[in-house]
């Protein structure tokens, strides 16, 4: 994934797209990350993951501890917010987080 498109979006259009990409048996490089409810949205990207994601935005693959380094934070809680927004994409996938 090149870019990391949050959105609110109702379940049928992320079930149809998730339809749509398993019947191409391609990967989309944008794939939005649709969460049915702002709420939802908004506990997994939190202001301090989304300070995170603009340090890292632009700069390809990095280390956890290079990824500290540009945001100013600490190691530990660096990895603690990259393995949220990992666990996040993961659990979602091509289905909306509920």
């Amino acid at each position: 994934m090149n870019t990391v498109i949050f959105e609110v979006r109702r379940l049928v259009d992320t079930l149809s797209q998730a339809a749509r990409i398993m019947r191409s048996r391609l990967t989309e490089h944008d794939t939005p990350i649709g969460f049915i409810k702002p709420e939802l949205l908004w506990q997994v990207r939190t202001v301090g993951r989304w300070v995170l994601l603009k340090a890292m935005c632009g700069a390809g693959a990095m280390s956890i501890r290079k990824a500290a380094r540009r945001d100013g934070r600490n190691v530990k809680s660096v990895h603690a917010d990259v393995v949220a927004l990992l666990v996040a994409v993961v659990l979602i996938g091509a289905t909306s987080f509920e």
